[in-house]
């Protein structure tokens, strides 16, 4: 099924656990590797409007040159941080998943359950061997 759609970094375990919850539903989502293919300026602006959040909300601090680039500088306006997005893509935070229910930045992984078309999901084990209770509560 193609209508939903993660942006995923395989090497993540929260971006794993959020495509085995995916998998888990039914479904066989289309998978962006943003790091080998980032979205485009136009791609991230249709994104964070369908999210409703601000590029600062999309940037990733941890295991990214966040820091070194002073991102947390106000100076930096909206187009400047999409162009750092563009260039250095690990600067995204994941993953990003939409589905006809909407898109949403699915930390933790469980929050991917409310995007998921489909009924109440039998208990989920995440790789660190947690269990995700799925309490059928759907965005709609």
């Amino acid at each position: 099924m193609s209508e939903i759609t993660i942006y995923h970094n395989p090497a993540c375990g929260t971006s794993r656990n959020v495509l085995g919850l995916i998998r888990h539903a039914g479904f066989e989502p289309r998978i962006v590797e943003y790091l080998k293919t980032p979205p485009t300026k136009e791609e991230l602006r249709q994104l964070l409007a369908e999210m409703g959040i601000g590029v600062r909300d999309l940037l990733r601090e941890k295991g990214t040159p966040y820091a070194e680039l002073g991102l947390s500088d106000p100076k930096w306006t909206d187009e400047e941080l999409l162009d750092f997005i563009q260039q250095l893509p690990i600067l995204m935070n994941r993953p990003v998943v939409r589905t006809p229910l909407g898109t949403k930045l699915c930390r933790p992984s469980d929050e991917v359950l409310e995007l998921l078309p489909v009924g109440k999901l039998e208990p989920f084990v995440r790789e660190d061997g947690e269990t995700v209770i799925d309490h059928g509560k759907r965005r709609g």
